[in-house]
């Protein structure tokens, strides 16, 4: 990626090898797309350059994942409004750790972040998952001067008319491990698992079973395509609150038999393999690495356009968009693809494409990794009085749109 390169090529000009002490402080620990970023971004980090600490709010299947990665993980209270032994014991992990900056993950751990990267006169960097931007969270970043790392153009844009610094905020979409998700002949597993023949179109959807998700969306789609061609299945993956509610409703539209729901699994790639088509109904969302990692295995997709999704699908060619909650219209184009097999193949590899050149994980991590360095650089710069002309503007990875827009 252009952007991200010029950006690293100017750290690497003024910073040292030394490594960097990074505290994540990380606002949820169940399982759901901020987590699995979490997790992507300390995989793939260079650990000779960088040395990182966790702070997450309870113990979880996710902290042992953090552990079995090699990093220290906390446990404190993280909410909106931090109590007292939370910032006490965020800032004394500064210090034991020498912490050089503090990387946020939801708006009540950027809250705590600041909160102690102030009193520890520590630099703070946010990251916005989501494609909303809003002003409780401006008002964190003005008083701790924060740096933000969005996904989307949409949080980018929002952050900046709230009145956020160009230099304060930079766009680094989310990626993939291209290498893991992949194209191949896996995927029939599932399909015999569930008793799906072998010559059934399968349609999927994965993501948490809740309202913003919009599984009843992906519902109110599947009625419409059984219509006309009972013979294909839908395999509903994730768990959450809404999974009892969406159960009564395939009985109440007939989709009993035909709408499998086989919660998490472990072994992703394979799952999209299976998909012949994956309909992705989010109501809100930044860089989803669901519709990312499903488009790096070849599976075409279907869209809202909201958020992210606008800038990952490109529009009839890597994968189709529809108006946010049309599941009519979400119907009609997956009926259109399915009649239309050399089309479906088609996106599905101009999908595989588009993410390899765009959204590789490796890029990502190297972006984000030399943002964090930088930040810890010309903090160090600054409380040490010796600027001097050598500060590198952070802001050279999304300052404008039309910087952004260049990088895809």
């Amino acid at each position: 990626m252009a952007i991200e390169k010029a950006f690293n090529s100017s750290t690497q000009l003024h910073m040292g090898e030394d490594a960097v002490n990074i505290l994540e402080v990380i606002g949820n620990a169940s399982f759901g797309g901020m987590e699995q970023y979490v997790i992507n971004f300390l995989t793939h980090l260079p650990s000779d350059r960088y040395r990182i600490t966790c702070i997450c709010p309870y113990e979880s299947s996710f902290t042992t994942s953090l552990r079995d990665l090699g990093h220290n993980v906390y446990i404190t209270p993280i909410s909106d409004d931090p109590v007292w032994r939370s910032i006490q014991f965020t800032s004394e992990i500064v210090h034991l750790h020498k912490i050089d900056v503090l990387h946020a993950h939801m708006p009540k751990a950027h809250t705590l972040a600041a909160i102690a990267g102030n009193f520890m006169n520590k630099p703070v960097v946010s990251s916005v998952h989501g494609m909303h931007f809003s002003s409780y969270e401006y008002g964190v970043t003005r008083l701790a001067k924060s740096h933000l790392i969005t996904n989307c153009q949409e949080a980018y844009g929002q952050a900046l008319g709230l009145g956020v610094a160009a230099e304060q905020v930079s766009v680094i979409h989310n990626g993939v491990d291209v290498e893991l998700f992949s194209p191949n002949d896996s995927g029939n597993e599932l399909r015999t698992s569930i008793n799906v023949p072998e010559d059934a179109p399968i349609i999927g959807f994965v993501g948490r079973l809740a309202h913003e998700k919009g599984p009843d969306l992906f519902l109110r789609a599947a009625q419409y395509i059984h219509f006309s061609r009972p013979d294909v299945h839908f395999i509903v993956v994730g768990k959450g609150d809404m999974e009892d509610e969406l159960r009564k409703m395939c009985v109440l539209l007939g989709l009993e038999k035909h709408v499998h729901f086989i919660g998490w699994q472990t072994k992703m790639a394979s799952v999209y393999r299976s998909f012949d088509a994956l309909i992705y109904a989010s109501r809100s969302d930044g860089t989803s690495l669901v519709l990312l990692e499903a488009m790096a295995c070849g599976c075409p997709a279907i869209g809202l356009d909201v958020g992210g999704i606008r800038e990952i699908i490109e529009n009839g060619s890597t994968g189709i968009l529809v108006p946010p909650l049309d599941w009519q219209n979400i119907s009609h184009r997956v009926l259109e693809l399915l009649a239309n097999p050399a089309q479906l193949k088609r996106i599905g590899l101009e999908a595989r494409i588009r993410v390899k050149n765009n959204f590789d994980l490796a890029s990502k991590t190297k972006a984000t990794c030399e943002l964090l360095r930088q930040v810890a650089f010309n903090s160090t710069k600054e409380q040490k009085g010796l600027n001097n002309g050598l500060m590198v503007p952070i802001n050279s990875n999304g300052v404008s749109l039309n910087n952004v827009s260049a990088e895809l």
